[in-house]
């Protein structure tokens, strides 16, 4: 590729965002992880975005709720559709009995639930949009268990201050997903554990049964296939350190605000 046609691919990229500080990707979005610019970008916006969205933003400012109209005829499941595995075969021909999610780690009580006691507890419907760096968004209607009702019920303890989300997908060499948050971030009103999308069962394409909504954050930061959510005082020293997956492997970045 010659300087012409790179200066081509930023322009293009950078057509119709809202700037730099939002270019972050969801999971599957990676075309723009192989290119030589694209990384440098995130890595010099990130720590800006951060501290910007943090000091001018409420800690519970929501994001854009939307009416029924307004959901999507079609959301598009980006990213791996099916984790592909045995053991998650298995979950899917007993229609997801035994499907846990564990809350552990800095903790006062660790705690499992399964994907009926979560739909026991009270909870939270929102319809939202969901941005795609490679130029698509969809408005879908989720339903799920607040995540910082969970949190609550394990008491963090006090050095606790990120949660890292494991999941049951694997990539082609059979390294398992992950994703991580703040703390702070798991009580924000929005932060779900959704088990429905357009008041349907959420699908496996869309990752069910379990599957993090993030509202605030774009991307890859929406895990699908939760299975353990872990409390910890660092990232540093979890698998790449970079807090994620797609942050330890492909260069984006661990904030992704909106």
């Amino acid at each position: 590729m010659n300087s012409h046609e790179r200066a081509m691919e930023r322009r293009q990229f950078l057509k119709g965002t809202l700037g730099a500080a939002s270019l972050v990707a969801l999971a599957g979005c990676d075309n723009l992880s192989h290119s030589s610019w694209f990384p440098s970008i995130l890595s010099k916006t990130e720590k800006l975005t951060e501290r910007a969205q943090r000091a001018i933003t409420p800690t519970n400012a929501l994001a854009k709720e939307y009416g029924e109209a307004d959901i999507s005829k079609v959301f598009p499941a980006n990213g791996n559709t099916d984790p592909g595995t045995g053991e998650y075969a298995e979950h899917v021909a007993q229609e997801f009995a035994n499907w846990t999610v564990m809350v552990g780690g800095l903790v006062q009580t660790p705690t499992s639930w399964t994907l009926a006691a979560l739909k026991e507890l009270p909870s939270r419907t929102q319809i939202t949009r969901h941005d795609c760096v490679e130029g698509w968004s969809a408005i879908g209607k989720w339903t799920g268990a607040p995540l910082g009702d969970l949190i609550r019920q394990v008491q963090p303890l006090p050095n606790a201050r990120y949660a890292v989300l494991y999941c049951a997908d694997v990539d082609e060499d059979g390294v398992l997903y992950y994703e991580s948050m703040a703390l702070a971030d798991c009580f924000h009103p929005q932060t779900i554990l959704a088990y429905e999308l357009n008041g349907a069962p959420l699908d496996i394409p869309h990752g069910a049964p379990i599957r993090l909504r993030f509202e605030r954050q774009l991307g890859y930061k929406q895990a699908k296939y939760v299975t353990m959510i872990e409390l910890v005082e660092t990232l540093s020293g979890i698998r790449g350190g970079k807090g994620g997956y797609w942050e330890d492997d492909q260069g984006y970045e661990w904030y992704a605000g909106i």
